[in-house]
């Protein structure tokens, strides 16, 4: 997967729209809107709604195209920094498992990223991802394990599966059967919503 930085959606906004009322989404190219404009990616029609519901939260896209569990944490120090987040909702480890690296190094680099986040006063929510079967049961099991295991451990919110209802149309799927397309994501945006929403009301 090419790598490209996604537009971050937070810098259209002003500036009072940081600090605590900022979620960053910290993601791969599921969340970069790749292969289709920014602003038709789920994170902008999660952004549009957020807004029609008058939320004093705004979305931030520190999602890159290719990035990995690891690149996410070697990131995670500066974004901190700058935005200040209320919550990160964390969506990475699909390149991981693509490349076949360790389901442990996966969830040794996620709880790091969990505890950082919460030291600078964030919440996190996980957002689960699989891997295509033809990288054998077992690997596929150890690498979605990952997700619900530090949920439980570390009582952080989940989205099991966020292509869930996506990712076996092929009508959702762009032609590498690896990224939804532009018709998938206001279900990918549904998925994340159920979840999300009653945490920032709660």
């Amino acid at each position: 997967m090419s790598r490209f930085l996604a537009v971050v959606i937070i810098s259209l906004l002003p500036m009072c729209a940081f600090g605590q009322s900022t979620i960053v989404v910290l993601g791969d190219s599921i969340s970069a809107g790749y292969g289709m404009e920014v602003d038709q990616g789920w994170v902008a029609l999660l952004q549009d709604r957020l807004q029609v519901s008058n939320s004093p939260y705004r979305l931030s896209n520190a999602s890159i195209s290719g990035e990995t569990s690891a690149g996410g944490l070697a990131r995670l120090d500066h974004i901190l920094a700058a935005q200040k987040p209320a919550w990160v909702l964390i969506e990475l480890g699909a390149n991981d498992g693509l490349r076949g690296l360790s389901p442990v190094a996966l969830k040794s680099n996620l709880t790091i990223m969990i505890d950082r986040i919460r030291t600078a006063g964030g919440k996190v929510m996980l957002l689960g991802m699989k891997i295509p079967p033809n990288y054998g049961k077992r690997y596929i099991e150890l690498f979605y394990n990952v997700y619900p295991q530090l949920s439980q451990e570390l009582n952080v919110p989940l989205v099991p599966f966020m292509l869930d209802k996506v990712a076996l149309n092929p009508e959702l799927m762009q032609a590498d059967g690896l990224h939804p397309n532009a018709k998938a994501q206001s279900i990918i945006a549904d998925t994340i919503q159920s979840t999300l929403f009653p945490l920032l009301n709660h």
